[in-house]
């Protein structure tokens, strides 16, 4: 049995879904959480499962993930559809529920956020309003657990009975008449592509293109159905679109009227007005912004983050040492020694050691998410986004990007316009993931020790900068036009959920960890036997004579340029294509050392302005295979990920450049 949890962006779905299904999903507060289809399992409940469908408001779709909802339940047909709507928003959110109750699917009404409706002396009377809508209606509260155990067994009873919603009528005058007028003509069509046939021509109403090539109707057919909306267009002096949208909450304002009695602004509300009169200030938000940001960098690189690493860093080294001893005085092969402790210890070690700063930063990032901060930088973005061809809600990826690049170039489909999600899919990468952030830490602690959380702020806004002037050249060039309208709901500011917190924190630290034994594990080996090994696999001591040594030398002409020489230093970049950590682990086993001592060989290899260099391009250059794999799928082609890594690597090269040649000037 498949049950499918729909409804409005920021309503609460994904914590309902967690409550239902125990599953570890992270919940934030701004809209767009939500890309693909989750699947879990009812709890107590094994062979029921409930698919968590990406938030939308209507189901006439113009973005990717509103294309995914309506494509799951107009050609999947869950066995019913578990509708959660925002009870102090009400009016808005039953918008989409006459649309699904349309779909005739077994349906169930989530009122969810009751208590704040109590709170602030309002109410919903369920009874009343399911029979307005012919459909069970359940108060609950997803956050606190109210309602739930109802809930479950409502919509389960819905699913078991295949009870249908007992209405789908809520039309009248000229709306009513073109609706069953079309419903009568397109009923065989829509019988073959198992549609309701009041819903196909709701569809056809409204001008929706995908229904009406789905039908697959003749010229003749066509024509009469345009013959009827004129008419209906005519006789109530409105457009096709402002008709239903009429029709809907005219039905909508009356089933209200006898069931709903509105709450008071609530305390959340008022104080969500005030905190936004500076933070979305039009001077000030910007300024707030950044001093924000800078306050988090500083606390994360500076302070709480460096302080665990520099621990974690000496637990690393001393497990090293114990390792190394152990094996020496059990009279281990040289060579099975120096794969154990250079190549795997050394290599994961150098990694793991800034698990802190990684789990300290996202700590941060997730308090700003949970509390609703992250839907106002957006806002407050969409003016300057405009600057350079794109809309606020390309920032949401964007800001997801200083994460990881893969989900944020995933979520770029909640961008409608195609021309603005392919050139936030270009710009994303821009955005400096957490992967690099120990690369960063360690060359800032070399080089830069005395404004080490300024130097790592900095690269960050290079980032940022160099994703503005990249996405102004394409505005002119490739990406010529308006960007897209921007909407988006302000939650209120709420106090951050604990729990919400810890799961985001152990999902960060278990996918580095995951990846630290796995493709860097693998990378580090892999690097260990090409530099101990020449190319007749005779062991040698010193690297510079391994296979590793030989493609190195052939690739540091190509990076002379930059101001980096050392063929250690291009190997170190061509392995970071597998993950940007493995260039730490690289040049940790080609230098030899330990974690703790990596800031002394580099400072060997790098002077302090081609350590600059080295980290613009880090900063720059093409993304990781992951997420190279991840824009062809977007994309739909190799050409567009090819593309994607020429356009990155190029630029990288070019700044990387300028940053050497005009700082030689100075230095």
């Amino acid at each position: 049995m498949i049950i499918a949890l729909a409804g409005n962006q920021n309503s609460g779905k994904t914590t309902l879904f967690n409550q239902l299904t125990g599953s570890n999903q992270h919940v934030g507060n701004f809209p767009g959480v939500t890309v693909e289809q989750k699947i879990g399992a009812l709890i107590s409940y094994s062979d029921v499962s409930i698919v968590d469908l990406p938030g939308i408001y209507s189901l006439s779709p113009y973005t990717s993930e509103e294309i995914v909802t309506r494509d799951y339940l107009v050609k999947q047909r869950p066995d019913a559809i578990l509708n959660i709507v925002d009870a102090t928003n009400i009016e808005r959110s039953l918008y989409l529920t006459l649309q699904l109750i349309e779909l005739q699917i077994p349906m169930v009404l989530a009122l969810n956020m009751m208590d704040e409706v109590y709170a602030n002396n309002g109410s919903i009377d369920s009874f009343a309003l399911s029979n307005s809508l012919g459909i069970p209606a359940v108060p609950i509260s997803a956050a606190k657990k109210q309602g739930l155990d109802e809930l479950a067994e409502t919509v389960l009873n819905a699913a078991t009975k295949k009870t249908p919603p007992q209405r789908i009528d809520f039309c009248s005058g000229a709306v009513h008449r073109a609706i069953h007028a079309i419903s009568h003509t397109i009923e065989d069509h829509a019988d073959l592509c198992g549609l309701p046939a009041r819903f196909a021509a709701t569809k056809l109403v409204e001008g929706d293109e995908l229904m009406l090539a789905a039908l697959g109707l003749s010229d003749n057919e066509r024509h009469m159905i345009d013959h009827i909306v004129s008419e209906m267009e005519t006789e109530m002096d409105t457009d096709r679109e402002s008709a239903m949208a009429d029709m809907r909450y005219q039905f909508i304002e009356e089933a209200c009227k006898i069931s709903v009695v509105k709450p008071h602004k609530s305390k959340e509300y008022l104080l969500s007005a005030k905190i936004d009169s500076v933070l979305t200030h039009k001077i000030f938000a910007i300024p707030a912004f950044l001093a924000i940001m800078v306050v988090m960098f500083t606390l994360t690189f500076g302070g709480i983050g460096a302080a665990l690493s520099r621990l974690m860093l000496i637990g690393v080294d001393a497990l090293i040492e114990i390792v190394g001893n152990a094996l020496v005085l059990n009279g281990y092969n040289q060579v099975v020694c120096s794969l154990i402790v250079d190549g795997i210890l050394s290599g994961v070690g150098a990694v793991v050691s800034f698990l802190p700063i990684i789990v300290t930063l996202f700590f941060f990032m997730s308090i700003l998410e949970d509390m609703g901060y992250m839907a106002r930088v957006a806002f407050i973005m969409d003016k300057p986004l405009k600057s350079i061809g794109l809309s606020g809600r390309s920032f949401v990826p964007m800001l997801i990007g200083f994460g990881c690049t893969v989900p944020a170039i995933m979520s770029a489909r909640t961008i409608p316009s195609e021309k603005d999600r392919k050139m936030t899919i270009l710009l994303t990468p821009f955005m400096s993931c957490s992967a690099k952030i120990p690369i960063y830490s360690i060359f800032c602690a070399a080089f830069f020790s005395k404004m080490q959380g300024l130097a790592m702020g900095c690269l960050y806004i290079i980032g940022i900068v160099l994703a503005v002037l990249a996405g102004t050249a394409m505005k002119k060039v490739a990406f010529k036009g308006m960007p897209g309208p921007f909407v988006m709901e302000l939650p209120n500011y709420r106090f951050p959920s604990p729990k919400s917190v810890l799961l985001l924190l152990w999902d960060k630290a278990k996918d580095f960890l995951h990846r630290a034994f796995t493709v860097i594990f693998l990378a580090t080996i892999i690097i260990w036997f090409l530099q101990s090994f020449d190319s007749r696999f005779n062991y040698v001591v010193d690297s510079s004579n391994s296979i590793l040594a030989g493609i190195g030398k052939n690739l540091a002409y190509f990076f002379t340029p930059l101001g980096l020489f050392d063929w250690r230093i291009a190997t170190s970049l061509i392995t970071g294509f597998t993950a940007k950590e493995t260039i730490l682990s690289t040049l940790g086993v080609l230098s030899g050392v330990s974690a703790a001592e990596l800031p002394n060989a580099l400072a060997g290899m790098f002077t302090p302005l081609s350590a600059f260099s080295f980290l613009v391009f880090v900063l720059l250059y093409t993304p990781c295979a992951a997420t190279v794999a991840t824009v062809k799928r977007e994309y739909g082609s190799w050409t567009g990920a090819a593309f994607t890594m020429g356009f990155q690597t190029g630029f990288a090269w070019f700044a990387a450049m300028l940053a050497y040649q005009i700082g030689s000037i100075f230095v």
